[in-house]
């Protein structure tokens, strides 16, 4: 059994593929993987075999092209990089950035294809509206949700009907209509804890809910980071991952003084954003890349952007958190960590001093971590392996 891993996308994308690859791996399935350059280095460091699939995602995010040319670059990715790299597979897992060539490939080659996403707000649904997406604008005042999810599937048309329809011919395939319902399938995968967001069902799909598909990690602390923890209270993380907060340029100086002003220590990860100490005072420390899942229970409240792994890492230490959403699903992750009570959502994606002193105050309550850490043991760890078990049954099945 051979299975291929795909994304193009963020950290948040690329670490629970690597954590089903492991499962996958650990029951006897060979396993590679498709994601960007940037991520090359940590598949290597698990030993899972890694194909390089389109342009580095911090250059991309750094130049801003036209969204239309993104699309149309990706739409040739799959069918070259993924055309190739699964030839030999039983099945291809497609997940990230609407990855809109990767069941041409499949049906081409006649395996099994699965979509999968990290969060909700892509799925059509009468319980939410679409996420943001470049394309036609909304009627002004129109709430009828069937109406913004026809017009979010006229978005995806836009962007990547016509390069997928091309490459789809060179293949003798058919024209595809519905860009969007075409790659979802009518049973698309969601790789989210059911406690941290229930999926209240779906608008013409067949959700398959697995958990969250969590890398498990190992690593030990820095020497000189466990001598900071141990040298006083607890201090509140702060990082935002993979973003780059091009509308915070200031955000370790903010998040510094809003965690000194609630008097507490400040623990910053540089991530992406490159952010860094603002003094030599001893009451803050800066890390790169560490253990999340040993370091959050260390901490008072974990400060980041709402990305699903981070949040998912958060509550599964039982660590307060306090999200400053920049994108998609983060301003849905901020609402549910304040509706769980595990936390607070900050409003907006720019805090200040003042505005993010306010949200912590209420995370850093004895109540809230109390919550969290109740919380913490609801969550499920078997996302990968359910994940995992459930590819085996489809391969079990013969070819597509």
């Amino acid at each position: 059994m051979r299975v291929l891993l795909s994304t193009w996308g963020s950290r948040g994308d690329v670490e629970p593929l690597l954590g089903l690859a492991l499962e996958l791996r650990a029951q006897g399935v060979d396993v590679r993987m498709c994601a960007p350059p940037d991520f090359a280095e940590r598949a290597g460091e698990v030993g899972v075999p890694f194909v390089t699939m389109g342009f580095a995602v911090r250059v991309l995010v750094a130049s801003r092209p036209a969204p239309a040319e993104v699309a149309a670059a990706l739409v040739a990715q799959h069918f070259d990089v993924i055309g190739k790299a699964a030839e030999d597979c039983d099945v291809v897992v497609a997940t990230g950035l609407m990855p809109a060539g990767v069941r041409s490939v499949a049906e081409h080659l006649g395996i099994h294809y699965v979509l999968a996403g990290f969060h909700r707000v892509g799925i059509p649904s009468l319980h939410h509206p679409p996420g943001p997406r470049p394309g036609k604008p909304f009627p002004p005042g129109e709430t009828d949700l069937r109406v913004l999810w026809k017009i979010d599937a006229e978005r995806v048309d836009a962007l990547y009907r016509e390069p997928l329809n091309t490459h789809r011919a060179a293949l003798g395939l058919p024209p595809v209509d519905n860009v969007r319902d075409h790659v979802f399938t009518s049973k698309p995968w969601l790789a989210v804890d059911p406690v941290l967001w229930p999926f209240e069902g779906a608008l013409g799909f067949d959700v398959v809910q697995t958990g969250a598909w969590i890398m498990p990690d190992d690593r030990p602390l820095p020497a000189d980071l466990v001598e900071f923890l141990e040298a006083g209270e607890p201090p509140v993380y702060v990082g935002f991952g993979s973003m780059q907060m091009a509308s915070a340029p200031d955000a370790a100086a903010v998040a510094v003084e809003a965690i000194r002003a609630q008097g507490r220590r400040a623990l910053v990860s540089r991530g992406w954003a490159g952010l860094a100490l603002i003094d030599e005072k001893d009451d803050c420390f800066a890390v790169g890349e560490v253990n999340h899942r040993a370091l959050f229970r260390r901490v008072a409240a974990v400060v980041h952007h709402g990305g699903s792994g981070t949040t998912t890492a958060a509550a599964l230490a039982g660590a307060p958190q306090v999200i400053v959403p920049q994108i998609v699903d983060q301003p849905y992750w901020a609402q549910r960590v304040a509706e769980l009570g595990i936390g607070a959502g900050h409003d907006g994606p720019t805090p200040t001093v003042e505005s993010l002193s306010a949200a912590l105050e209420p995370a850093l309550r004895d109540e809230t971590n109390a919550r969290a850490k109740a919380v913490s043991t609801t969550i499920r760890t078997d996302g990968a392996s359910v994940a995992a078990r459930k590819l085996i049954n489809l391969i079990d099945q013969g070819p597509e």
